[in-house]
């Protein structure tokens, strides 16, 4: 059985904390706590106790701080997406931004120019451009569900229930609950109609008597539902079964055509793994295209606007329009005269290196996937993009000495790895080949920090911007430019 931890009465929330969270003192220990506002005043459940900090949730608001504004999402608190819908979207700029000085000075120790204003997001709500849900039959109850059956509580939290028939649920999961789903009636992250067409099929499903899928036993016939837009109205719906069963699937998938004749692309997977990702199985196509395509503005503005196939597999960033202005302002940074060779590392699909391509002389790219590599050859294409040469593998084994006697030594190394940075062996490897420039963009700017501290010797940090790419979160994007000594 869990032990509990004695509450805490009449805490006052002392400030703003990483990951979301904010942070007070309990004794001599500080306590992070979730969805709490700088003056909110609570009575605290300690859930965790480490040697340096205790983690702790709100069970009671006695009094809220004079910055806390309403959620507008019913899920908030329960759901875990959108930490900070609770703070004006202001705070929430001013301490992305601080973080991100934070993360540079603290753990880089490193010496920086003027910051630069951070880029707002033009849209707080409805920016996201892809979600997946999860079908469930281990439905997370909400505290009025409880409060409904005389189940005292008063938490904003809300404790599991045991599966059973009419525990479906199509959503999103509890954070650290793996079996365990919240229902959602209304998400503010993606545009219509990515609710109409989820609650749609939720309800074609129980109406069918179609099984959700039980992570603990792995039984079950529904597993995801992935729904991915574009800026241009193209509309990709993916629903995962957890076996092959036609009888079931194609009246289902027929039944979503009919409803939604604006879907361009309706596809489905077969999973029978233990696991979720879709990455190493077939997709296949029932209606439509197997590729959205989305639009993104040129980086000189006479030129046409960047087109890219986005696949079921593909990576793109989920902020389609501050995704241009984010290498917008990249492209600014590195201030290319037309003759540089550009090597852009984690090139995902390419989108940053074939934003840039026009600019420069020459542009490689590398990453580890292979059918991005793909993806990023066939936009070249698209694109009328002919000074792009694209290369899967290992970032540690492809950046060689060899690799760059054969593609040329470049003036320009942008990098924009996953949240855990960059190998150190990559790191040294690009202090070897000592380009004029390094562009580093990055979603974790404590990663970021580490490795630009084994940089600091060589190069000068000469510009920073912060580029909001997910309101209502923590994340952010961080674009720094290095100049050689």
């Amino acid at each position: 059985m869990r032990k509990k931890y004695p509450i805490q009465l009449e805490v006052k929330i002392e400030k703003l904390a990483a990951e979301g969270k904010a942070i007070t003192h309990v004794g001599e220990k500080i306590c992070f706590v979730p969805f709490a506002a700088p003056g909110d005043v609570v009575d605290l459940q300690i859930t965790k106790k480490r040697k340096q900090f205790l983690e702790a949730k709100v069970i009671k608001y006695h009094k809220l701080g004079e910055i806390r504004r309403e959620p507008r999402c019913e899920h908030f608190g329960v759901c875990g997406g959108c930490k900070w819908q609770h703070l004006p979207y202001e705070i929430q700029l001013a301490h992305k931004q601080q973080t991100t000085v934070d993360h540079l000075q603290r753990i880089g120790h490193l010496e920086l120019p003027e910051i630069m204003p951070i880029l707002r997001s033009e849209s707080e709500y409805l920016y996201r451009n892809k979600l997946e849900y999860t079908f469930s039959n281990r439905r997370w109850r909400t505290v009025e569900e409880m409060i409904s059956k005389d189940i005292s509580t008063s938490s904003m939290s809300a404790e599991p229930v045991e599966a059973s028939p009419n525990n479906n649920a199509l959503g999103f999961h509890i954070p650290g609950m793996f079996d365990k789903v919240l229902d959602i009636n209304v998400c503010y992250l993606q545009d219509e109609p990515s609710n109409t067409i989820r609650l749609f099929v939720k309800k074609y499903a129980v109406k069918n008597n179609l099984s959700f899928y039980d992570v603990k036993s792995h039984e079950g016939f529904l597993r995801n539902l992935i729904i991915r837009n574009t800026t241009v109205g193209d509309l990709m719906v993916i629903v995962v079964f957890a076996h092959s069963d036609e009888a079931l699937i194609n009246p289902m998938l027929s039944a979503i055509q009919q409803e939604f004749p604006e879907i361009t692309s309706l596809m489905y997977v077969v999973n029978e793994k233990l696991n979720d990702t879709i990455f190493d199985l077939d997709v296949r196509l029932f209606h439509g295209e197997s590729f959205i395509t989305e639009e993104m503005p040129a980086y000189q503005i006479e030129q046409l606007p960047l087109k890219f196939r986005i696949g079921p597999k593909s990576f793109y960033q989920t902020n389609s329009v501050q995704a241009s202005n984010l290498y917008r302002i990249g492209a600014d940074f590195a201030n290319f005269q037309g003759n540089e060779i550009v090597y852009d590392l984690y090139t995902g699909a390419g989108t940053i290196a074939q934003y840039v391509a026009k600019s420069v002389k020459k542009v490689v790219g590398i990453e580890y996937v292979e059918s991005a590599i793909e993806d990023a050859k066939v936009n070249a294409k698209i694109n009328n993009i002919d000074n792009c040469d694209f290369f899967a593998g290992d970032m540690v084994h492809v950046l060689n000495d060899d690799f760059v006697k054969t593609h040329g030594k470049p003036d320009v190394i942008i990098t924009d790895p996953p949240r855990a940075g960059m190998h150190e062996k990559v790191v040294k490897q690009i202090l070897n080949i000592n380009p004029e420039k390094i562009l580093y963009i990055s979603c974790n700017s404590a990663t970021q920090a580490r490795d630009l501290a084994l940089m600091k010797e060589f190069y000068t940090i000469t510009k920073v911007q912060a580029v909001d790419m997910f309101p209502q979160t923590h994340h952010v994007e961080n674009v720094v430019l290095l100049e050689r000594k």
